[in-house]
């Protein structure tokens, strides 16, 4: 058996290997020497003497001496922000839970540094931030650019290894390496100091003074009686403390070490059984710790150089599991100190009593209650007080500590918060919802017996008790909590989750889902009783059953206005549409939930899918989408309002539904599927000149819509309004399992328009013996019609041409040349390189991105959302058959028809000259900017080991390619690279995004992994080669890339590792 010095050697190898300082290693190797040597750590209370009396703020300092200005700039103010505020349900930084309307404990920190700065100078500040609450902390703060770009801003606390507690030596945990650490508590401040060189950058800056407190006590700032105090009595240490209530009697107290009269702190944990009693009476120990420390830094620095870069603290041994959320995972020791110990460590140290209002943390719901009520009011120096109303006495909260244990249940208990100015104490048993029409004074307590909750009547209760027990229930609107067990694949891709149907139907896989979606959306802030929730979908099967389970538990999580397109159906870009035009404002759409599997089969034994879009219409950004995932690996419970009534979507309508109580209601609205996204395409394109095309002799078109979502849309714009015949419709009643078919618009899928229009799977044209019967404009949608295929009398447009040409004659479109003309492209990494060149001739904004909506419509929010660039108008697209603007945030492929018809109207605005054919405009297009021969392979339903394997060989071959030969020696390798996107707008990077092989001359192969089938994988593979040469712009595609296929099999090891001669689709 390993001896104890080995197996501490274990934990420094491992901290040493995440490159963590020796002044970590040090403070954390005495914590386990003294885990390991056995101390209780015990502080008899015959060891200690109480401390009788403290020099008072209030009474015995301000006022007695002058204030001292120029101390500050000596000074540094450090907020700890290093926690997550799991006790009460968070999982982010603690700091950033509002607190007072839309403030947070960090905005208000903020303020009150900037009030300061503003007041005396350029206060120094830093924050202590743990592993787990740096990045999030820093991302709110950007909107404080005065106090984020401070290069000395950021201390990061230290993590340490969890330990063992059977083996006593570092945890493990494969499932998630992540939690095999964890913050070492407060007391690691001074080794952070220390260890991260910030102790001496402050010395050398010439800063003597460190005031420290917690970020979650808004009442702990920079006080100028104090900071002239300390100085002037020349303490190396100061701690503020209060005088001890009942309600702080199991908490830790000051007092004096008998031996040697220093001032120490002993906290419950340090006490023994026997000493209990006089631990807890707060006549006999009357001080405790407030966390408000003052530190003298070059003290400091003179303690830790003597004791090897550490400061000696009592080890705290904190027993829990490795994995918070699993209790049956192995049981682990944190071993954590507290930095207020460390009076004990500095001979001198002192210690002062301030008033309560200097300690007002937040440690559990009744605090959060208060502080939020109007008994709390902010100064104009940004600090929260005590409204005058209370005269000095903050009213006590006492919430029932399991109804009220995590913010979610006082969130979803309260709206509106009760007036608590002349409250003494206010007493809640049981789950009791209120709001802000009732007011407390005096005493009162409210209890509730029942199994559900009780709704508080609006008005005065003043020294009174009232028992809601029996008084009537919610009703309908009665939420259930129903417990679940969590599914381990439910990340969702780039579009959503999308699964096998009989996935979705196995117990609560479609709850948990849904349930993860509004547990993110809280955490983030959004609010769900604010405006209404969009319900849309593609209509495939499952859709109905989707719909009615999203409503249940939409109003269940506190949603209040529900939408929903008629029939369930709406497409994608009209979801779109109606979350950005539809209002008013007050009803106007939070987000939506979208059923769809896209372009993927439908019905019983085929696919559905899930995804939700935001405030801005377009898809939920990865911060989301991981948010979600993460909390699906956990989730135990779901809530659903079982006996809220059945929607009837079948036609537009609204129904109000009552809580029996009366005390509030849900909204559930149907409205049509069409009109919202047809009266904003209407406002893009001029359909008067869109109807004179279609109502030409000599034009014809048919669209087919694959029994997908488009055919309500498409009779609406094409039929109704401009003119068209109901023949030129294909395929366009909607059907849950697209009749059979598999709704993708491409040239394996889509044949039924492809025939018609005579072309074959290859994008030939098949010949015909009446050529002048073939309609002049074909084109075709899917599933949920945000995608399209654009064609011709025999010819094929690719998606990657039809991007280019549009953009080249985006400025006939009304959209664009009211708004002085088309601005900026962008397009997806594999998608050609043909729309580069019009954005070089045209001088556009180009962007390449990796494939995903999301990352267009970022660029699109460039300036509304993150007030940088405005870039718009513009237009983007992907090879994918996926085309769109900034009208709405996803492809649209309505869209996308109409900008070719607009196109096709331009060229034929003169009735008496012949037909311009799409063929043609083409053809013009490639002789003025050359040709990108482009082709992409998909080899579907490949099995996902042997898919990865393709991935690894190719990455692990990536060092060794450039300048190699390929094909034979035909081609040189120029560059080879895993594609990573750096976001211009919010500074993401998004990596792992696909495998690019350059070759000498411009051609290139590209290869990716595609997240969006139900089941199995997709490799596709893109092939690219640029012709600027007139003479060979119409060689075939298949010759012309015929040697590039070869590249991309020779350098992948392809068909050798998955068994596959030919790709299933080739488009």
């Amino acid at each position: 058996m390993a001896s104890n010095d080995n197996k501490c050697e274990v934990f420094m190898a491992k901290m040493r290997a995440e490159g963590l300082s020796d002044a970590a290693m040090q403070a954390f190797a005495h914590s386990y020497k003294e885990l390991v040597s056995g101390q209780s750590g015990n502080i008899s209370e015959d060891s200690i003497s109480p401390v009788q009396s403290l020099p008072k703020l209030e009474t015995d300092i301000k006022g007695t001496i002058t204030r001292d200005a120029s101390l500050l700039e000596q000074t540094v103010v450090l907020k700890l922000n290093g926690g997550l505020g799991t006790s009460m349900g968070l999982d982010k930084a603690k700091s950033l839970l509002k607190v007072k309307g839309n403030n947070t404990f960090l905005d208000l920190t903020a303020k009150q540094v900037m009030s300061m700065r503003q007041q005396y100078g350029n206060v120094k500040f830093m924050l202590m931030n743990s592993f787990n609450t740096s990045k999030d902390t820093l991302s709110f703060l950007s909107k404080y650019p005065s106090i984020v770009s401070d290069p000395h801003l950021e201390l990061v606390q230290n993590k340490v290894p969890k330990v063992d507690a059977s083996t006593l030596l570092p945890a493990e945990w494969s499932a998630n390496p992540h939690l095999e650490w964890c913050p070492p508590g407060h007391g690691d401040l001074y080794s952070a100091l220390y260890g991260s060189g910030k102790l001496d950058a402050l010395l050398a800056e010439g800063v003597k003074y460190m005031f420290v407190s917690n970020s979650d006590n808004l009442g702990a700032t920079l006080d100028m009686d104090l900071l002239t105090y300390f100085a002037q009595r020349d303490l190396p240490f100061l701690m503020e403390c209060c005088e001890r209530t009942e309600a702080d009697k199991k908490g830790g107290h000051l007092a004096l070490r008998k031996e040697d009269q220093q001032l120490i702190l002993r906290e419950s944990a340090q006490c023994s059984k026997e000493d209990e009693a006089q631990f807890q009476s707060v006549d006999v120990h009357r001080f405790f710790n407030t966390n408000n420390l003052w530190v003298r830094l070059d003290l400091l620095k003179s303690l830790m150089d003597s004791r090897g870069g550490f400061v000696p603290l009592p080890t705290i041994l904190n027993s829990k599991t490795v994995d918070p959320q699993l209790d049956t995972s192995p049981k682990v020791w944190q071993l954590e100190t507290a930095m207020g110990a460390a009076i004990e460590c500095f001979p001198g140290a002192g210690a002062v009593c301030v008033p309560r209002s200097r300690f007002a943390p937040v440690k559990k719901c009744s605090d959060l209650f208060l502080l939020r009520s109007d008994a709390y009011v902010i100064n104009r120096d940004n600090v929260l007080v005590l409204s005058d109303g209370c005269n000095g006495v903050a009213p006590i909260v006492d919430l029932d500590s399991k109804k009220f244990k995590l913010v979610q249940n006082l969130e979803a208990a309260v709206d509106g918060y009760p007036s608590l100015v002349g409250c003494k104490k206010v007493k809640v048993t049981g789950e009791v919802w209120m709001t802000s029409r009732s007011v407390f004074r005096g005493t009162v307590e409210i209890s509730n017996s029942a199994s559900e909750p009780r709704v508080l009547p609006g008005g005065v209760l003043e020294n009174t008790s009232i028992d809601l027990s029996s008084h009537p229930g919610l009703g309908p609107l009665k939420v259930s909590n129903v417990a679940t067990v969590a599914f381990d694949d439910q990340k969702p891709g780039t579009s959503g989750l999308r699964k096998k149907t009989k996935r979705f139907q196995e117990g609560l896989y479609l709850h948990n889902f849904v349930q993860a979606t509004f547990n993110a959306l809280i955490a983030a802030d959004v609010d769900l009783s604010d405006g209404a929730l969009l319900i849309g979908g593609d209509g495939r099967f499952h859709n109905d059953i989707a719909t009615q389970v999203i409503v249940k538990m939409a109003v269940a999580n506190g949603v209040r206005r529900i939408v929903i397109g008629e029939e369930g159906l709406m497409s994608t870009p009209a979801i779109s549409a109606v979350i950005r035009e539809r209002g008013p404002k007050w009803q106007k759409c939070f987000g939506a939930f979208i059923l769809t599997a896209s372009h993927n089969p439908g019905g019983p034994n085929e696919d559905f899918g899930i995804k939700y879009n935001c405030e801005n219409g377009g898809p939920a950004p990865e911060s989301l989408t991981n948010a979600i995932y993460n909390i699906t690996r956990t989730i135990s419970n779901i809530k659903i309002c079982v006996e809220f009534p059945h929607i009837d979507t079948s036609a537009p309508g609204s129904l109000i539904v009552p809580s029996t109580d009366g005390s509030r209601q849900a909204v559930v609205e149907v409205i049509s599927s069409t009109e919202h996204h047809v009266d904003l395409l209407k406002t893009i394109f001029d359909f008067d000149k869109l109807s004179a095309l279609i109502r030409r002799p000599d034009f014809s078109m048919r669209y087919d819509c694959m029994h997908g979502v488009q055919g309500p849309y498409a009779r609406e714009v094409f039929v109704k309004e401009l003119g068209a015949p109901e023949s030129s419709l294909l395929n366009a009643t909607p059907k849950d399992d697209f009749n059979g078919g598999h709704a993708d618009p491409n040239l394996t899928y889509a044949r039924d328009i492809c025939d018609i229009m005579c072309v074959d799977r290859t994008g030939q044209v098949i010949s015909s013996t009446n050529p002048d019967g073939i309609p002049c404009f074909g084109a075709a949608a899917d599933g949920d019609a945000d995608r399209n295929m654009i064609l011709g009398r025999q010819f094929f447009v690719t998606p990657s041409d039809s991007l280019a040409i549009l953009a080249a004659h985006a400025d006939i479109i009304p959209f664009f040349s009211m708004q002085g003309g088309l601005k900026s492209v962008a397009r997806s990494m594999p998608t050609s390189g043909a729309v580069d060149l019009v954005a070089k001739s045209l001088n556009l904004n180009l962007f390449e991105v990796p494939t995903g909506w999301k990352f267009f419509g970022n660029i699109m929010d460039s300036k509304d959302i993150y007030g940088g660039q405005n870039f718009n108008p513009m237009i983007c697209g992907e090879e994918s058959f996926g085309t769109g603007s900034n009208h709405v945030r996803e492809k649209d492929g309505m869209w996308a028809v109409l900008a070719w018809l607009s196109i096709l109207a331009h060229y034929n605005s003169d009735p008496a000259k012949p037909f311009v054919h799409v063929e043609e405009i083409v053809r013009r297009h490639w002789e003025k900017y050359g040709r990108n021969f482009y082709c992409r392979y998909d080899y579907e339903g490949v099995d996902k080991e042997k898919a990865g394997a393709v991935m690894k060989h190719l990455i692990d071959s990536l060092p060794s390619l450039p300048g190699s030969k390929v094909a034979g020696g035909k081609f040189t390798v120029d560059r080879a690279d895993e594609f990573e996107y750096l976001d211009p707008v919010d500074g993401s990077v998004s990596s792992h995004q696909g495998i690019r092989i350059l070759l000498v001359g411009g051609s290139r192969v590209v290869f990716r992994l595609s997240g969006t089938a139900g089941s199995g994988a997709t490799i596709r593979v893109y092939l690219e080669k640029y012709e600027g040469n007139p003479a060979n712009i119409y060689t075939p595609v298949a010759d012309a890339l015929r040697d590039m296929v070869d590249v991309a099999l020779s350098v992948s090891n392809l068909v050798a590792i998955t068994g596959m001669e030919s790709p299933t689709v080739i488009t």
